[in-house]
């Protein structure tokens, strides 16, 4: 009957796993700081009517890459919880080429601000903070 008949899971179905996932990918949160830009921001907020999207097009929020079948909705979303928690995502500086060389070992850190890292800033922290602790204990 099939491998749906033998197995009676889905968990091992590669082909439907992937089709879903890949039907739900948004951007990158590195690609939406790149189109919140102020030179980029402008051909977002006004699309083309697309009668294939939803809303016409016409109803797009940049910050989810999402868009609404109308006004009200887009409304309700930007009051959501899921909204906020995406703007708080894209208020972090971006995960960037140098910063994952420097990372790896590759490039030299004399060229990288590490004061400017998000990754590297919350280590050099967290180490300051386990070294002050270190010292109050001896």
């Amino acid at each position: 009957m099939g491998r749906l008949r033998r197995s009676r899971v889905h968990k091992g179905i590669k082909d439907i796993s992937k089709k879903y996932r890949l039907k739900r990918k948004t951007k990158d949160l590195d690609q939406i700081q790149a189109d919140l830009l102020p030179e980029n921001k402008p051909k977002l907020e006004s699309f083309e009517i697309d009668p294939e999207l939803p809303g016409l097009g016409q109803f797009y929020c940049i910050e989810c890459t999402k868009h609404f079948t109308d006004a009200t909705s887009k409304l309700k979303h930007i009051a959501s919880k899921v909204h906020k928690r995406r703007l708080r995502q894209l208020k972090d500086t971006a995960y960037t080429q140098k910063e994952a060389e420097y990372a790896a070992g590759v490039g030299s850190g004399s060229s990288f601000s590490a004061e400017s890292s998000s990754l590297l800033a919350i280590t050099r922290k967290n180490k300051q903070a386990s070294d002050s602790s270190k010292m109050i204990i001896e």
